[in-house]
């Protein structure tokens, strides 16, 4: 007998493409906003965007749950207002499954287990964008690319944003700019549909590594600079 309704009831059959957040602090949750926003106004995309969240518990009542009902991250982004279809999920594998872009915002020492844990549920064709600043450090051998920590991973090309910008001042929609570093053009400019808000201007080069070694070394800087406000030295200094 022939079924011909007999298809995976995974697939998206809309033919439109799919976007998911892995990560859901400050930052994470901050661009959680801007993509749930923009993705309703882009036609090739779902409306639905998918946000993993490590399940923790607030006041007795689950976190997916409170943003969920209330759209509102109130442990790592409060008073903040995120779209209603941006949809908080705990388990990571759900934001991997028939996903077409996934943007990377956790803190880089989960950033292995957690691309073990996706690999087994990554669409073929997709790729990942990471937001997370840093390099990796390998004994013995020096530093490497948190990027390549997810190509590795995960078989999969991914490109960065990048920009000295405060989630908390993104959030609150005052004016800033980063850097989409995409080897690939098209894939630059789909991110830049993704991203980019009259508050947040993004440019889009194709110098990938280029584009993470200076968010990374930002951190450096703002690290120093702090040092010598704290020590009391001017301008020059800094």
């Amino acid at each position: 007998i022939f079924w011909p309704i007999c298809v995976n009831a995974r697939l998206n059959m809309t033919g439109k493409r799919r976007v998911s957040i892995i990560g859901s602090g400050n930052w994470g949750s901050t661009i959680a906003k801007i993509v749930g926003h923009n993705a309703l106004q882009l036609d090739n995309f779902e409306d639905e965007v998918k946000m993993w969240v490590f399940e923790e518990m607030i006041n007795g009542e689950k976190l997916t749950e409170i943003i969920n009902t209330r759209h509102e991250n109130v442990k790592y982004l409060p008073g903040v207002t995120l779209p209603p279809n941006v949809v908080a999920v705990p388990d990571v594998t759900k934001c991997t499954e028939n996903i077409d872009v996934l943007l990377f915002v956790i803190p880089h020492q989960f950033l292995v287990k957690t691309c073990q844990t996706m690999k087994p549920f990554i669409k073929p064709g997709s790729y990942g964008c990471s937001l997370i600043k840093g390099l990796n450090e390998k004994p013995g051998i020096g530093i490497s690319l948190l990027t390549d920590m997810i190509r590795d991973n995960l078989g999969i090309p991914c490109s960065v944003l990048m920009g000295a910008n405060l989630a908390s001042e993104v959030a609150a929609e005052m004016f800033c700019e980063a850097t989409v570093g995409s080897l690939d053009r098209s894939r630059g400019l789909e991110l830049k549909n993704l991203f980019q808000t009259p508050y947040f201007r993004i440019s889009v080069i194709t110098d990938e590594a280029g584009a993470e070694l200076c968010g990374a070394l930002k951190n450096i800087v703002a690290l120093g600079a702090g040092l010598t406000e704290g020590l009391g030295y001017g301008e020059n200094t800094k």
